[in-house]
């Protein structure tokens, strides 16, 4: 019923409503608020702070259903997955009241900081600091964000920041912080991409940027352990999106392949554009079996650390697999902006780079899933 409805509501917006907002440069709050009115967006938050009460399982149909119409949204991502989760698990009751229920009902949308131009996928470099800052417990932050979506839509961010550094190891002692994306001191920039979505990205500064003590999440220096429990829903929610693009791509040369004859019979009757295209689809059902998997898993407790990153891999590949085939099967017709497919090639293409790289995938799954030694 969740997948049937959502995919009412993304239909009646559907590509070019995303598109077009896209390079108006304006917010798709339109769908937003749409999604937002019937509960969709808090699907996976608590009841008890204006939730549905479900889990990422049924997120991820959320996601899945608005990219297969074309409306692939970022920030479903970043807000609840990532920072409702973490506030949801860690933060303090004060924290969960005032955060939680506006996410739920979409009227707050929270941003997620954790890259760096110098630190890469390797969070424990992460130079961005927060120091002690007066006598009432608050703290100050310093330092530069990378790559963050979303900071212009979103009323705060959750910040990961360097407290202090280990003795034994030397790596850094992480703390997260909840800071209002217009706090005194930090100031944005926009990072020009080749990627057609409304969702901007930006690098940010922190010029000493003060906060109290009530923004600090958990304990100090428990930051990693928290980061980690919102990266196995970022990386299911992300391969959602992966198979609804996969999804939408295929639909569509299907469709086309099925219509367009040439030589007197349609396309698809040729092996050679029938038989990638299958090929593409047999990848986006695996991916989308293991993304269920991923998200029972997570929403059973259990670890889903390993099923989490093979989603978020294989749906990676897929849609691109399918958006490509897609473009080829329409030959010239396929770079027309017209058949809305070479629009998600930026889009797409960032799925095996972001949130997390298929390469830092093939190092996890080689180290904890085969044994073998660590590469990094």
């Amino acid at each position: 019923m969740l997948r049937e409805a959502v995919a009412g509501v993304a239909g009646r917006f559907g590509h070019e409503y995303y598109v077009r907002t896209a390079r108006a440069d304006r917010r798709s709050e339109e769908l937003w608020e749409a999604l937002a009115g019937p509960g969709y967006l808090g699907v996976s938050l608590p009841e008890a702070y204006g939730g549905g009460g479900m889990g990422i399982g049924e997120l991820a149909i959320v996601c899945e259903e608005l990219a297969a119409a074309g409306c692939p949204l970022l920030l479903l991502v970043v807000s609840p997955a990532i920072c409702g989760t973490v506030i949801e698990r860690h933060g303090s009751e004060e924290q969960r009241q005032r955060w939680l229920p506006g996410l739920a009902s979409g009227r707050k949308k929270m941003a997620f900081a954790i890259t760096e131009p110098d630190a890469g996928s390797n969070s424990h470099q992460v130079s961005t600091t927060a120091t002690r800052a007066g006598t009432e417990g608050g703290w100050r932050l310093n330092g530069t964000k990378y790559y963050i979506s979303g900071v212009d839509e979103a009323d705060a961010m959750l910040v990961v920041t360097r407290t202090g550094t280990d003795a034994r190891t030397g790596r850094g002692r992480l703390s997260l912080f909840i800071v209002d994306t217009d706090a005194p001191g930090l100031s944005r920039q926009v990072i020009p991409v080749e990627i057609v979505a409304p969702e901007k990205q930006f690098t940010l500064f922190f010029d000493d940027v003060e906060v109290g003590p009530d923004r600090l999440v958990g304990s100090e220096g428990d930051g990693l352990r928290l980061v980690f429990s919102g990266l196995n829903p970022e990386r299911i929610t992300g391969a959602a999106i992966a198979n609804g693009l996969a999804r939408y791509s295929l639909e569509r040369a299907a469709e086309y392949a099925r219509t367009r004859s040439v030589w007197g019979v349609p396309i698809g009757a040729h092996q050679g554009l029938a038989h990638p295209l299958a090929k593409a689809k047999v990848e986006c059902e695996l991916a989308r079996l293991m993304t269920a998997k991923a998200a029972w898993l997570h929403d059973r407790g259990e670890d889903a650390g390993e099923a989490a990153n093979m989603a978020k891999y294989a749906a990676a590949e897929a849609a691109l697999a399918a958006l490509d085939q897609a473009i080829q099967i329409h030959g010239g017709n396929g770079l027309s902006s017209e058949y809305g497919l070479a629009d998600l090639w930026g889009f797409t293409r960032l799925m095996r780079t972001a949130p997390i790289s298929r390469e830092m995938i093939l190092n996890f799954v080689g180290q904890h899933s085969l044994g073998l030694p660590r590469s990094y």
